[in-house]
């Protein structure tokens, strides 16, 4: 029998704030990350920061802010008002003090827990703020969250505001680098949502006059909208919307000027009101699914003292405006009801082109309904027993706390699916196998995902066929081998997600698998090398002749090895797109133009030695022509 534990006074521990937030962080900023996708840990340390400096130009304080990034450094500059000089320490190192408590002052802002700038300095291992206030300073730094210098307060001919510079800490998020798009669509947001705020990241200018609207004009594929954006504004509220050509519906939804990524009760009430508020105006019953096929919409409203599902902010909880207001539901609902079928009435062209488009869904809708329905029976039946999916324990759409983290990799052949297989951890990484070279689905209906069985198989597993409301992975990771036949399974898995889930690449969703090209080791250590230039590092850390091994496909990989490239230090390339014309990006790279394509190869052309070369597919080459890729 196991001997009894002591409980006693001694076992009971408090820790003060800096140790319970770098034991806990996760509570504080989500998942950890190393920064390959947009919500990892680290751009939540940069967005309360700028959150900070928003909220003082939202009280009138400053208007540009300026930021500057490095791989791993972040510094952050603001015009507000300045931390009042006293505070300066206890406002980044004591939890819950702000100036944030008095509704007054700030009843509207990003943030309301007092938790954010203390958490970037706890988990940083180099944290400095300075304050300009009133021609006089005060700097203070710190490292892992502990005061290690204060100069006393001197005088200064700097304009007031707050200047704060951070370095994430590397035990905590390692391998981590920040992406740039990733921020810049960060910043982009933040000035449509702030109507006269410039903000200036590494040298380059940022925004916005017409706020949603022009989120819209650069984030959807102008070529292909049915009518012009709908810009609706009102108190605490604004609305930009239109319909494409894609397939889907896409969301950007806003609180408080958070980009709240995972929606709530404002965007589900949006959904709502606008299939209400077509319906009654054009006095018929369509279906929910045609009103809102291929929607494009962005929503902001402004809600006092919101209610989030998490301390990262990203989903909407509050079901009310403020303690007194109406509900999110309500509200939304009067507006729309109101003004959208105000804009319908005083604009026919807009509403006989949306009319068009409904009924275009409708036909399509009904076109692939007997296919479907024979192809969802096969998916069914196939799920009993579906030898190309061994799934996890754990997904998604389930409440639990490493939802964040459910995978699922789709991997080429029975080889590399076998290796994954028996590394993974099954609590939350599933896999899906290929059987070979999917479909080259371009220029394609939707009605070929239900007719090939591996994609109607893969949609179902993924869960996406209404839409990515109850997508069951987190991640969905395309993992192939780095070669010419892997590379182009990539380009032919990320087309099918592009023509007909697009919504999946720009939530962040879909990412490449990076795994070692490179074994070296002694009898001591071995390292792995994900590029050449980590290889010559490698030997020339290890000495004379170490054993080297180059791995060409995931297949070679034991199971017991691949198992420490897909745990907690997995590296993954964010799939993203830097060309909202979907169509136009697809044409030419998966279309018939093959002499214009080829031109582009020969132009392109890098021929190396053997030993120099790692990828027969030259990132900069791809980027020159704007393929959605992972950086």
């Amino acid at each position: 029998m196991a001997e009894n534990t002591n409980y006693n006074d001694d076992s009971i521990r408090s820790l003060d704030w800096k140790e319970h937030i770098r034991l806990r962080p996760g509570m504080y900023i989500g998942k950890l990350g190393d920064g390959s996708a947009y919500d990892d840990g680290v751009y939540v340390l940069l967005k309360e920061i700028i959150d900070n400096s928003i909220d003082e130009f939202v009280m009138g304080a400053g208007k540009t802010i300026e930021v500057s990034m490095s791989d791993h450094k972040v510094s952050v500059r603001d015009y507000g008002r300045g931390i009042p000089l006293g505070k300066v320490i206890d406002c980044v190192s004591k939890i819950n003090t702000g100036g944030k408590y008095d509704s007054k002052a700030f009843q509207k802002s990003v943030g309301l827990n007092g938790v954010g700038t203390k958490a970037v300095n706890a988990l940083s291992s180099s944290f400095t703020v300075q304050s300009y206030r009133d021609n006089r300073t005060k700097i203070a730094e710190f490292e892992k969250g502990e005061l290690v210098r204060e100069d006393p307060e001197k005088e200064t001919s700097q304009r007031n505001g707050t200047a704060i510079n951070f370095l994430p800490d590397d035990t905590i998020f390692r391998h981590y680098r920040f992406i740039p798009e990733f921020v810049e669509n960060m910043i982009w947001n933040y000035v449509f949502l702030n109507s006269g705020l410039t903000i200036n990241f590494n040298g380059q200018k940022y925004l916005s006059e017409r706020g949603l609207y022009d989120l819209l004009t650069r984030n959807a594929d102008a070529e292909n909208l049915r009518y012009p954006i709908i810009h609706l504004k009102g108190e605490d509220i604004e609305i930009a919307m239109t319909h494409g050509q894609s397939y889907g519906e896409e969301y950007y939804s806003f609180v408080n000027g958070q980009h709240t990524t995972q929606g709530g009760t404002h965007q589900a009430a949006f959904r709502e009101a606008v299939v209400k508020t077509i319906r009654e105006f054009y006095k018929k019953e369509f279906d929910a699914s045609d009103v809102r096929a291929s929607i494009v919409a962005a929503i902001a409203i402004k809600v006092q003292e919101p209610v989030f599902e998490s301390q990262t902010k990203t989903k909407l909880g509050s079901q009310n405006i403020g303690p007194d207001g109406p509900s999110v539901r309500g509200f939304i609902n009067d507006f729309l009801k109101k003004e959208l079928d105000n804009y319908l009435h005083k604009n026919p062209a807009v509403a006989d082109a949306l009319l068009k488009r409904i009924l275009q869904s409708e036909r399509e809708r009904k076109d692939i309904a007997g296919i479907k329905k024979l192809a969802n029976d096969r998916a069914k039946k196939a799920s009993l027993h579906n030898r190309k999916l061994r799934d996890c324990k754990l997904h998604f759409d389930d409440n639990h706390e490493r939802k964040q983290e459910t995978t699922l990799f789709i991997t080429e052949g029975d080889s590399a699916s076998g290796s994954i297989t028996k590394s993974r951890d099954v609590q939350t990484q599933a896999v899906f196998s290929l059987k070979g070279k999917p479909l080259n689905c371009f220029g394609l209906t939707k009605k070929v995902v239900y007719e090939n069985e591996e994609f109607n198989l893969l949609q179902h597993a993924l869960n996406i066929e209404d839409g990515i409301d109850a997508l069951r992975y987190n991640n969905i990771v395309i993992a192939t081998d780095a070669d010419v036949d892997g590379m182009h399974i990539r380009l032919l898995l990320m087309t099918f997600f592009l023509q007909f889930f697009p919504d999946l690449v720009k939530a962040g969703h879909v990412s490449i698998l990076q795994t070692p090209l490179f074994r070296v080791r002694n009898k001591k250590e071995t390292i792995y090398c994900y590029s050449d230039e980590e290889r010559r590092n490698a030997i020339a850390k290890l000495g004379v002749k170490p054993e080297i091994t180059r791995f060409k496909g995931l297949g070679e990989i034991s199971p017991d090895e691949f198992g420490l490239f897909i745990g907690k230090d997995i590296r993954l390339d964010p799939v993203f797109l830097k060309d909202a014309n979907i169509k136009a990006l697809l044409e030419y790279f998966m279309g018939k133009n093959t002499p214009t394509r080829q031109q582009h190869i020969v132009n392109n052309l890098r021929v190396e030695k053997d030993d120099e070369s790692i990828n027969p597919l030259v990132a900069e080459d791809v980027e020159s022509v704007a393929l959605p890729v992972a950086v």
